[in-house]
């Protein structure tokens, strides 16, 4: 931590502009893409929005003013030892079985990047104010890709897409927040976060982000952009005109599973899964009355929802001598989901694309009734 404390003036700095820019109605501004294509963000009002207006903030930076990427290089494991080390965290995601990673690194300075990969259009989106990592599948803007609006909803990244009749989206609402499209779902890819050590000796023929991405940034750990901001116990938030929930840190990550109706829900805290001291974990619930099971791998700081069946057989897990075992077959599997040996091997879980990892302020405030998985 003591590297990131060497920027930490930065998020004085940051935070400065946000407020000199607060408040002034959002929305409304145009941004030429191509010579043939103006868009105009819509506005931020009661009439034009299917989220609270009132919880939209200006967060200091014009359209487009954080660059968004697309189709970035991609280079082997071995190619990224110029910005990348193993604590570093990365979001990970399979596409035809080929294993990807879009690290925080990158995504610090970019909070977007369009994929286009084996016939998939994903928006791979990473908020470093909300710790959150959700990836969307494009086809429901037609394909276009989105950028970064400069605005923030209840401190998250607001995207839009780049085309005309643009909407605002707000990462973690998943839907159109305002706009021609507002209400609008936005489907979500599985995804997965860890360490970046842990997704290479998990996944080593891995195809990852290079720091080559046309842009002229530090990419590397000790660079990153906001002081000590992701400390978890920090209460520091760039839009505090809410409370923020005491019963976890703020900044504690936790991995969340919405309700399908409702505000509720569930949020899994790091800190809860990793009490036990035990290398891995293996925690079956319920979510909207669907059975669920969570992996956990404190290594690699790692923790997945899954539906615990394959092949139409029902699964229970538990952690034995340290590894990830059902007990209908004695396989054993990691927590991508993935079976390593025993008679499923080579096989695969089904994700809850749903859930995503995020500070727990920022889950509580997108799901004010959540429940708190505390492991008791």
């Amino acid at each position: 931590m003591e590297r990131r404390q060497l920027s930490a003036a930065r998020i004085a700095v940051l935070a400065g502009l946000c407020l000199l820019a607060a408040c002034d109605g959002g929305g409304g501004s145009s941004l030429t893409l191509s010579e043939e294509d103006e868009v105009v963000l819509p506005k931020v009002s009661g009439e034009n929005c299917s989220v609270d207006a009132e919880r939209f903030f200006n967060g200091g930076v014009p359209p487009q003013g954080i660059p968004e990427l697309s189709n970035p290089e991609l280079v082997g494991a071995d190619g990224v030892a110029d910005y990348l080390v193993d604590d570093d965290r990365v979001i990970g995601f399979f596409i035809d079985g080929q294993a990807y990673a879009a690290p925080h690194n990158i995504l610090w300075f970019h909070e977007i990047i369009n994929f286009d990969l084996g016939g998939e259009r994903l928006a791979v989106t990473y908020c470093p104010l909300t710790g959150s990592s959700l990836a969307f599948e494009r086809d429901v803007v037609g394909g276009a890709e989105f950028a970064v609006s400069g605005l923030l909803f209840q401190n998250n990244l607001v995207m839009f897409e780049k085309k005309r009749g643009a909407s605002l989206w707000p990462q973690m609402a998943r839907r159109a927040g305002c706009g021609v499209r507002f209400g609008t779902p936005l489907p979500m890819f599985p995804v997965i976060e860890m360490t970046w050590g842990g997704w290479k000796r998990l996944h080593p023929d891995t195809r990852v982000v290079s720091s080559n991405t046309g842009f002229i940034r530090n990419y590397t750990d000790y660079a990153y952009p906001f002081g000590d901001y992701e400390v978890p116990d920090n209460p520091a938030v760039f839009d505090r005109r809410r409370p923020l929930d005491p019963r976890r840190p703020p900044k504690e990550r936790v991995l969340g599973l919405p309700a399908r109706t409702g505000l509720g829900g569930i949020a899994f805290p790091f800190g809860a899964l990793d009490a036990a001291d035990a290398p891995v974990r293996a925690v079956h619930e319920t979510v909207d009355g669907e059975d669920v099971v969570v992996f956990w791998d404190a290594a690699a700081q790692s923790a997945m929802a899954y539906y615990p069946r394959h092949a139409g057989q029902r699964l229970t897990f538990s952690a034995s001598d340290g590894k990830l075992v059902d007990a209908e077959t004695g396989s054993v599997w990691d927590v991508t989901g993935r079976a390593v040996s025993g008679p499923k091997a080579g096989a695969r879980l089904e994700p809850v694309a749903e859930a995503y990892v995020a500070f727990w302020f920022a889950w509580a405030a997108f799901h004010p009734e959540t429940r708190l998985w505390t492991g008791k």
